[in-house]
Order: C-alpha cells, then structure tokens, then sequence
C-alpha cells in the first residue's frame, strides 16, 4: 500500500529494535497481556509515537482514551513534577492532602447536576465502577445491579460479571459474582427501536424478572466503549434514568472512556442532560497517570461510612497533580469543542467510503469516540477477518487504530484531542485507504 506516512518510518513496524524488545518480553511478561501493536514507544508528542527503530506513528488510540489532552501535556507536566519534588505518597488514609481534596472539588463541580456531591479517588475504571457498585447497594439496602448486553466494565471478578463479553475477558475465570443481571440495550443499526421502545423492553424485562423493589442500581456506558462504540437511540438513557429515580435504584453512568470532552461534551451523559446519580471516570481524568474516581449525590455517597472505601494509592497526589493539569488544559484548549471538530471531520469522510465499497453496515460516534463497523456485503453479518485486515494495514503503514466490539468487527479511533489537524488528516487517509483495499481483495 502506497501511504502518506511512508516517510515517517524507517522500518517496518514492528521494527528490529521492537523484535528484539518483544522477545525480552515474551520471557518476562505474562502472556495474558496482549498489544495491538508490538511497536515498543520510546517518546510521543503532538499525536506521534515514536518507536525504537525510529519510526513515528500517527496515533489514533490515545492509550485507549487516556492521553485527551495529548501525551505529555505541559500542565500536566509542570504538575506532576512540582508535586514529585515534595512527595510522592502519603496515602490520603494516613495522612491526607490538598490535591485529593481539590480533585475531588472539581469533579463535584464538572459532572452533570447542580445537587450536592461527593467525590471518592480510586486508580482504575473497574476500581471505581466496583465501588459505584458497592455504595448502591449499601444506600439502597438492595443487591440486584443491572447492565446490559454488549456492556464492558472491567476485570476485576465483579466488573467481569458485568462485562457481556466472554472470551477473552471472562472465560475460564469464574465463578464470578452473583445478584448481576443483564438486559437487552440498545443498539440502532441492528435493533431498529427507537430510545423509548428499546428502554421500554429494557424495563420490561427488568420489572418482570427482578422486580423494582429488587434493583441496587443500573450501571450503564452511555456510550458502550469495547461492546463496539454503540451509540444508543434518543431516549433510551433518560427513559432508564426516569425508572430509576421512580423506583428507588441508582443510575450509575460508567463514562470511563466517554468522560472529559471525548465525546465533544464534558461527559457524554450531557447530549441528552442526563443526571445521573453516580458516575464512574478514569481514562482521560489525568493525563495519562493511574486515577480514577466515583462522584455522586451527597446522601448516596456518604451512606458508606468511614473505613468503607479508600486504597493504599487511590488518589495517589501525583495522580491528583496530573489530573488538575489535565482539566486545566481541558478548559483552556477548550477540548471539547476540538473534540467536535474531531467528529465533523471523520465522519463524513468515512460515511463517503461506506457508500463506496459496501462493506461498512455503520459509520457512528460522538465528537473523538468513533467507529466503523465492518459487515459482509449485502448483510447484517459481521466481518471480523476484515476489520482485523484493516487494522493490520493501518499498522504496517504507521497509524495506531484499534478494534472492539462483541464480534470484533469494529475499527475504533480515539485521537488525542489536541491533534493538529493535518496530521489527523494524513491518518484518515491511511485509514480510507486501507478499507478501500482491503474489501477489494
């Protein structure tokens, strides 16, 4: 394939450097971790990743939504290194300190909803969906938590039994935990509901096997992320969100991945002024530094009583530094509005390359959270040995892209949101190139 970033590499990817890195690791890393892209970063600016043998990758991944406000943010920087020179742990536990506190402040002040809050620091996004769910059933005094097919929340062994897809994030670790129940979502390409039916059989379902006076919470991605980037109908999380608060349970908001501008608002339960009464986030809260949290309302959150919640690193202060930067950048660049821009640009591009090869059933997403599902032509079917082609293409020219969904057949881009936009350009093109020859094949 003839590539616009053929000039940027100086090998293959992955080069002889990366080779010999990945045989180091094959010898000391457990082979349960995997990588999409074997291509060992030795820096990363401006969008580009920088490899071993010298080759500069376009980067279309931001560590899986985690690097919004690019790889090494100034703010973010300056922070984090003020902070290390005084100290780099305490634990908030032990004796406490002002970051925690004001990340904690802001996030009260960012997530949707003017009611009283509180905020709680944890170091990953399972981490903090598992304590969304322990405070719901605590304040409720129920157990049943409902999610929702095609739904990923974690690994931990609770996040597991809320995760819809089995191999490979489920299969052979059970038994998992109990009192988990999953419902039909809502998916428009495949289901043709609208938001209200789809939410209507949801609750349906959820009225006639559990019973309201049974549900802790609903635990939702109002954009699920590894389930394939599933945008859900108009409608369906504010019907879910109205049971909820007629009934007593919880509406938790996973925005993991969708949080701090990437879907081009703060938090993707804003496009339809969704409220939810928690919400979890980590991903893009600081820059690309291990941080996590759960914010919700006031008496939901303080029904934990002291003791209840907390980790030895949970609201580490490097962390908490990183995060300020991060959410200063996040205003000052105004990222969710370059997370629009982001959209308006890939979108119709990609819409275009659906109409010409007929192999994309989908082309959707919201501000830098898009996707293109790949199906067979002619058909609903997915096409996963495709979409992996094209992701290999994609690779071998330089640009980082990854896949997702329940049956592997969609291509994600998560971009920084600080990417110039030629070079945002220059990776879209490598990207429509690689659809265009690949379904010719």
């Amino acid at each position: 394939m003839t590539a616009t970033t053929s000039s940027r590499l100086r090998t293959e990817v992955p080069g002889p450097e990366s080779r010999a890195l990945h045989l180091r690791r094959t010898s000391a890393v457990a082979a349960g971790v995997g990588s999409v892209l074997p291509a060992y970063v030795t820096s990363a600016s401006g969008g580009l990743l920088t490899d071993a043998d010298g080759n500069t990758l376009i980067d279309l991944g931001s560590g899986i939504a985690v690097t919004n406000v690019g790889h090494a943010a100034p703010a973010v920087v300056d922070r984090v290194r003020e902070q290390a020179e005084r100290f780099t742990h305490t634990c908030f536990m032990i004796t406490p300190y002002e970051g925690y506190v004001e990340v904690c402040e802001t996030l009260n002040q960012l997530t949707p909803g003017d009611h009283e809050k509180r905020s709680v620091l944890f170091n990953s996004g399972a981490e903090a969906v598992e304590n969304a769910v322990k405070i719901a059933r605590v304040a409720t005094g129920r157990q049943a938590v409902v999610v929702f097919d095609h739904a990923y929340h974690g690994r931990t062994n609770l996040t597991m039994a809320l995760t819809a897809k089995s191999v490979p994030y489920k299969h052979g670790f059970g038994p998992f935990a109990p009192e988990v129940y999953r419902v039909p979502g809502s998916y428009p390409c495949h289901d043709g509901l609208t938001g209200e039916d789809a939410a209507a059989a949801a609750i349906d379902r959820i009225e006639k096997q559990l019973g309201p006076g049974s549900v802790a919470a609903i635990v939702i991605e109002p954009i699920q992320g590894e389930g394939g980037f599933i945008e859900p109908a108009p409608g369906f999380l504010p019907a879910l969100s109205r049971w909820c608060e007629a009934n007593g349970a919880v509406f938790v908001a996973d925005e993991v991945q969708t949080g701090f501008c990437r879907t081009g608002a703060w938090f993707a339960s804003e496009h339809e002024d969704v409220v939810p009464d928690m919400i979890a986030t980590a991903k893009g809260i600081a820059g690309g530094l291990p941080l996590a949290a759960v914010t919700g309302r006031a008496e939901l959150m303080d029904a934990v009583p002291p003791g209840g919640l907390g980790g030895t690193y949970g609201g580490n202060p490097i962390a908490c530094a990183a995060a300020l930067g991060a959410i200063e950048t996040m205003r000052t660049e105004n990222l969710a509005d370059a997370a629009k821009s982001i959209g308006d640009t890939v979108l119709p591009r990609l819409r275009a390359v659906a109409q010409q090869t007929g192999v994309i059933g989908d082309v959707r997403g919201r501000g830098a959270m898009l996707a293109v599902e790949f199906v067979r032509p002619g058909t609903p079917e997915p096409d996963p040995d495709l979409t992996k082609r094209v992701a290999a293409a994609c690779h071998a020219a330089g640009v980082v892209v990854l896949t997702c969904g329940t049956y592997g057949n969609v291509v994600r881009l998560l971009p920084p949101l600080t990417m110039p936009a030629d070079l945002l350009d220059e990776g879209l093109s490598v990207l429509e190139t690689s659809i265009r020859e690949e379904a010719s094949r």
